[in-house]
Parts: structure tokens; sequence; C-alpha cells
């Protein structure tokens, strides 16, 4: 499946129960794991020690569960493309749950749902629930119902 495309915001009326996606596959690999905990602050030693992490619970490294939602713009493009735009501003989440971590070396992608549609003076905010699969896994690392607001130019 390919991005749903649509020609201006106004055109995201009547869209509820879309499925969107899915997008392309992004390997994580220990050196974006770590460029994530060198941003963040966030060190602890079961993202950023592979041979502590080999003995712990989960036999390897895995993503900060942040890191796997900061991916979401790198999603965006196999999921959704709104033209006539000036800005897409994110407007928030409503939901967040994390569900399987994401061990060193796994390939994830997202699809996704349009849920809601509500135009304003300002735009049409677009909430729309984003999972984040693991590839050969049957649990989603995340589900997040997120919220953007779509600015006509």
């Amino acid at each position: 499946m390919s991005a749903a495309v649509f020609a201006a915001p106004a055109d995201l009326a009547g869209s509820e129960g879309a499925e969107l996606g899915p997008s392309e596959w992004i390997v994580i690999d220990q050196a974006r794991i770590q460029a994530f905990a060198d941003a963040t602050g966030d060190q602890q030693w079961i993202h950023v020690d592979p041979a502590r992490a080999a003995d712990g619970p989960f036999g390897a490294t895995i993503a900060h569960g942040y890191l796997t939602l900061s991916l979401l713009p790198a999603f965006a493009d196999g999921l959704l493309r709104v033209d006539g735009v000036s800005a897409a501003i994110n407007y928030g989440a409503d939901r967040l749950r994390f569900v399987q971590p994401v061990v060193v070396g796994s390939r994830v992608r997202a699809v996704g749902e349009i849920t809601g549609v509500t135009p304003g003076s300002g735009g049409v905010r677009l909430a729309y629930r984003v999972t984040v699969e693991i590839e050969g896994s049957d649990r989603p690392a995340l589900v997040v119902d997120t919220i953007t607001l779509f600015v006509p130019a």
C-alpha cells in the first residue's frame, strides 16, 4: 500500500477509517540507539552496553521507547501526504503504549488508521492511530493516537 494522498486539508473530511501505509522499513542499529542516547542523556545499559545487555532480560540492547516514537516523522511519507498546506504541526498525542521492546538489529515500520478529522479556524486537525510494527513479530513496538494540524496554504 502506498501513502494516502489528499489534495488539500479540507479533503480529509470523511476519511475516518482510512488505512495508512505501511511505511518503509527502518533498521534499528546500535549506532542509531547510541546517537539517541547521546542526544537525550539516557545512557542506560540496556540501550548502550551490548556486552552487558547480552546477559540482560532481552539478550541484546534495545531501542529506547522514545527513540521508536521519534521515528514517526520518518514514517510519515509512507503513511500520508496532504498537499496545499503551509505547515503540518504536531498537535499532540492522546494515548501512547510501548507494547514490546525493539531489539537492536530489528526492522520497524508503521501502519495507521485515520480516527478523526476536525476542521477549525487554524486548519484541519487529523487524528490517527499509528502502530509501529516489528518485522517477524505478532506484537507491535508501540501504538499511539496522534494528532496533526494541517494549516492550509
